[in-house]
C-alpha cells in the first residue's frame, strides 16, 4: 500500500496536480467510465466531441443515450477539427467536452486551452484524453485548466498495461458519486464494512478493486526514468525526429495526414495498402500502427536519426503503396 501511495504521489507531481486529485485505474475505460456514469443529463444533456476522438471516449459516452444524453460529433476538416467547430457547437446545453490532447488517427494536436476556455465560459466540462500524449512533454493540468485527465501508462510512460490514471479537479471530487464503484473507493477500505457504502471524499471514490500490484512496481521506474531525463529533453528530442521525418516524407511526396508543423510524437501517412507498407516496415524491424487508411510511425525519447532514415528508407522502397502527392 506504500508503494501504491507513493505512485499516486509521483503521478500527481508529474502532471502538477494534487494527490487527492488523482486515481490510479485499470485503463483509460475505468477512468471514464465512472465519471460518465455520474454525469446527470438533466438541462445539460449535450456531449461534444471530434470524430477524431479513441473509440473508447465515443462509445463510454454512447452508451450514456439511454440515461439521456446526446452525443454531437464534430467532423473534420482536412484530418482536423478546427476550434471554430467546438465555438460553433458548445452552448448552454453542453454538459462536458471530451478532447484527446493528440489524436489517435492523425497525429493532430488539438488546441486544449482554445477548447477549455470556450467549455467553460459556456458552463461545459472539459474531460482531456493524454493516453496518446503523455509522457512526451510536460503535463500541467492546473495550466491547462482542464476538469478531468485520463492517460495510461502503457505507451509513452514506457510502462506495463493494467495501471492508468485519472486526474478530477479538486472542487469536482465529491459533487459525483458513481454507481460504477468497488470496496478500494470506499473512504476506509480496510474497514471492510459490506453494509456500508462511504465514498472516498477523494479522487479514490472513482477506483476499482484490488490494484494488480506487480504493475505498480513497474510503474514507478518508468516515470522516474522520463523524470530523470527531463520532460523537456524528451519533448526537444521528440520534435527533432518528427521534424525530420516529416521533412524526408516531404521529399519523397507522400501525403501525410498530420500537419506539417506537427512537433510529435505521432505521424501518420496515407498509404494505397496499409496492411502491405505494415508488413514491409514488420520486415526491416520497424514497429509501426494502421489507423484507417494510413499507417501510423511513433517517435520517443529512445529513437535517433538513423531510426528516422531507416523508416524513410522503407517507405522510399515502397513508394507503390503509399499515396502521394
Amino acid at each position: 500500500m506504500q508503494t501504491y501511495e507513493a505512485l499516486r504521489t509521483q503521478f500527481a507531481r508529474f502532471i502538477n496536480a494534487e494527490r487527492e486529485e488523482v486515481a490510479i485505474v485499470a485503463s483509460a475505460s475505468a477512468g471514464i467510465n465512472p465519471i460518465a456514469n455520474a454525469m446527470q443529463f438533466d438541462h445539460r444533456k449535450k456531449v461534444v466531441m471530434s470524430e477524431y476522438e479513441f473509440p473508447t471516449m465515443g462509445q463510454i459516452w454512447l452508451a450514456q443515450r439511454p440515461r439521456g444524453a446526446e452525443i454531437q460529433f464534430l467532423d473534420g476538416v482536412n484530418n482536423v477539427v478546427p476550434t471554430e467547430c467546438y465555438a460553433a457547437a458548445i452552448d448552454e446545453r453542453t454538459l462536458i467536452v471530451p478532447l484527446t490532447h493528440v489524436s489517435f488517427v492523425n497525429g493532430f494536436r488539438s488546441d486544449v486551452a482554445a477548447i477549455t476556455r470556450i467549455a467553460h465560459e459556456r458552463g461545459a466540462l472539459l474531460f482531456l484524453d493524454g493516453f496518446q500524449d503523455c509522457g512526451t512533454r510536460p503535463i500541467d493540468v492546473k495550466a491547462l485548466d482542464v476538469d478531468f485527465y485520463v492517460t495510461g501508462v502503457l505507451k509513452y510512460l514506457l510502462g506495463p498495461p493494467g495501471v492508468a490514471f485519472l486526474y478530477v479537479r479538486r472542487e469536482l471530487i465529491e459533487s459525483l458519486t458513481p454507481t460504477i464503484t468497488s470496496w478500494f473507493a470506499q473512504r476506509d477500505a480496510f474497514a471492510f464494512d459490506t453494509k456500508r457504502l462511504d465514498p472516498a471524499t477523494d479522487a479514490r471514490r472513482y477506483e476499482g478493486g484490488s490494484p494488480p500490484m506487480p504493475n505498480i512496481y513497474m510503474t514507478r521506474p518508468a516515470l522516474e526514468l522520463l523524470t530523470q531525463i527531463g520532460m523537456e529533453n524528451v519533448a526537444a528530442q521528440i520534435e527533432r525526429l518528427t521534424r525530420a521525418f516529416i521533412e524526408g516524407v516531404r521529399d519523397l511526396k507522400i501525403e501525410s495526414k498530420t500537419p506539417a508543423s506537427s512537433v510529435g510524437p505521432l505521424v501518420v501517412l496515407r498509404a494505397n495498402d496499409a496492411k502491405a507498407m505494415l508488413a514491409q516496415l514488420t520486415a526491416r524491424g520497424i514497429v509501426a500502427s494502421i489507423r484507417r487508411d494510413g499507417v501510423r510511425i511513433a517517435f520517443h525519447v529512445y529513437n535517433t536519426l538513423e531510426d528516422v532514415r531507416a523508416a524513410l528508407r522503407a517507405f522510399e522502397d515502397n513508394l507503390d503503396l503509399m499515396v502521394r502527392s
